[in-house]
């Protein structure tokens, strides 16, 4: 087997044409790419002397990779050149605030091949103890489990590649004790809780689609938000998902879904069909969710995270993520008999495995329920069901709860104009969207009573909506090269 060449030797291969090729970087662009030169020559011994004379003539930023330089450089060098261009931008904005906020100012100074275990083993330790750059106030001094175990993972990498390029012997990161792992507790809404804060998304209107959607779907918000009318099909019912929309340090990005377990196509209840059909008709932009700021552009993630926690206040919710949400579609799915790998391809998770460990608090309930009316049937025992829920003995919990009246909103949902009663027997219906040039026009209609007048503005606004969509295409066409 031929031997491995270090950082900074180039690269020598032979060709397919049969001529030895050398190759040697000089140099990286703007996004962290390698700029090389290369050399060929018919004879192996030639083509050698050749690349020596042109790491000579260019010269190499490889040989600044050497076993005493600073840990710091060479985990930039690692990143921006093995790492960065394999990994999609929402995993690079994780390793470059690992490596750029804390790595790099913390131990970057200590030389590469002087780095040991006990340095990063105390340096884990103050990161937990000491670490948070920001918002110490509210979340305390020290760095969450996960994070210290992200930066572990960065500097575990960096040093395991330092090792195949033969700068050090051993990876000092090797046998590193790392806080525990700890996922995110779930908290799926109770029926109760959904059955409330869905009445309270339908009462503030703007976010009601997206809530329902997400509680019959379990789709990740990424994949809401991505969705397109072309992925849906609303004589079948069927969405398929291709996209997700991606926050990244406040910008949003769309790219394909993150594993090909995550690309499905789901079918939805008749009911959410039906209320998509005639949520459409409200619509004028080829997003399902569009951003009612940016044209052609989905809503952005943080607007729906902030509408979801002010939907489950007013509704007298706990406080949950719109995760949870995934994980109560999920829990509801398997209470009423979803089997585990049915739910899983639902999910768009990689394996039915995947699902189980997720939701085994449930799966666990559901095997037993199994087994006991295996044991009714079979054994004519009179052995009692296991609830999936558990029952409190607290009759000030156990007590009905009263019956909810959502708030009402102080607006109109956006979108559906306004009513305005001119006198007792003379109502005006207003709709003042933006035309395809972004100027703001208006219409009005009117009616004897309210509801009539409610009625002339819904055919209004399709009417509009219709023209408006209609003038788009045109210009779109009309501008094409």
């Amino acid at each position: 087997m031929a031997k491995k060449r270090k950082v900074g030797e180039g690269t020598l291969r032979l060709r397919n044409d049969g001529r030895w090729e050398g190759r040697v970087v000089t140099g990286y662009d703007d996004k962290g790419y390698p700029i090389t030169k290369n050399v060929t020559s018919k004879d192996k011994k030639v083509c050698m002397e050749k690349l020596e004379e042109l790491k000579k003539e260019y010269g190499t930023v490889s040989t600044r990779c050497s076993p005493d330089m600073p840990f710091g450089d060479w985990v930039d060098f690692w990143y921006k050149n093995f790492c960065k261009p394999g990994i999609r931008l929402s995993t690079q904005a994780h390793y470059e605030n690992h490596i750029y906020d804390h790595i790099i100012p913390d131990i970057g100074k200590i030389p590469l091949n002087e780095l040991t275990q006990a340095d990063l083993q105390q340096y884990y330790a103050n990161l937990k103890a000491d670490g948070r750059l920001f918002r110490r106030e509210e979340n305390g001094t020290g760095l969450s489990n996960a994070m210290v175990r992200g930066i572990h993972k960065a500097c575990r990498s960096a040093l395991k590649k330092a090792v195949e390029e033969g700068l050090i012997d051993a990876n000092p990161s090797k046998g590193c004790k790392l806080p525990p792992k700890r996922s995110a507790e779930m908290q799926p809404l109770s029926k109760e809780e959904a059955r409330r804060f869905l009445a309270q998304a339908k009462e503030d209107g703007d976010y009601y689609e997206i809530f329902i959607l997400e509680l019959a779907t379990g789709l990740r918000i990424g994949e809401v938000l991505g969705l397109q009318w072309d992925d849906i099909n609303l004589d079948t019912g069927e969405i398929y998902i291709q996209r997700q929309a991606t926050n990244i340090d406040g910008n949003l990005h769309i790219s394909v879904p993150k594993t090909k377990g995550s690309v499905r196509t789901i079918l939805l209840p008749q009911s959410v069909t039906n209320m998509l059909k005639a949520y459409k008709e409200t619509v004028n932009s080829k997003w399902v969710f569009p951003s009612p700021k940016k044209d052609d552009t989905p809503r952005h993630p943080t607007s729906v995270r902030s509408a979801l926690a002010r939907t489950l206040k007013k509704a007298q919710c706990k406080h949950v993520r719109f995760h949870d949400l995934r994980h109560t579609f999920a829990t509801f799915s398997l209470e009423n008999g979803m089997d585990i790998k049915t739910l899983s391809d639902i999910l768009g998770h990689e394996s039915a495995a995947t699902t189980l460990d997720v939701y085994s608090h449930v799966s666990d309930t559901m095997r037993l329920q199994a087994a006991v009316s295996i044991d009714r049937k079979i054994g004519g025992t009179n052995a009692q069901m296991p609830e999936l829920e558990k029952v409190s003995n607290d009759p000030e919990k156990t007590r009905p709860e009263p019956k909810f009246e959502p708030q009402k909103r102080k607006m109109r949902k956006r979108g559906t104009g306004c009513v305005t009663k001119l006198s007792e027997t003379l109502y005006e219906g207003k709709y003042s969207p933006n035309d395809a040039y972004g100027k703001r026009i208006s219409r009005n209609v009117y009616a004897p009573t309210e509801e009539e007048c409610e009625a002339k503005l819904a055919e209004l606004i399709k009417e509009m909506n219709r023209e408006i969509a209609e003038e788009k295409a045109k210009l779109k066409a009309e501008t094409k090269p």
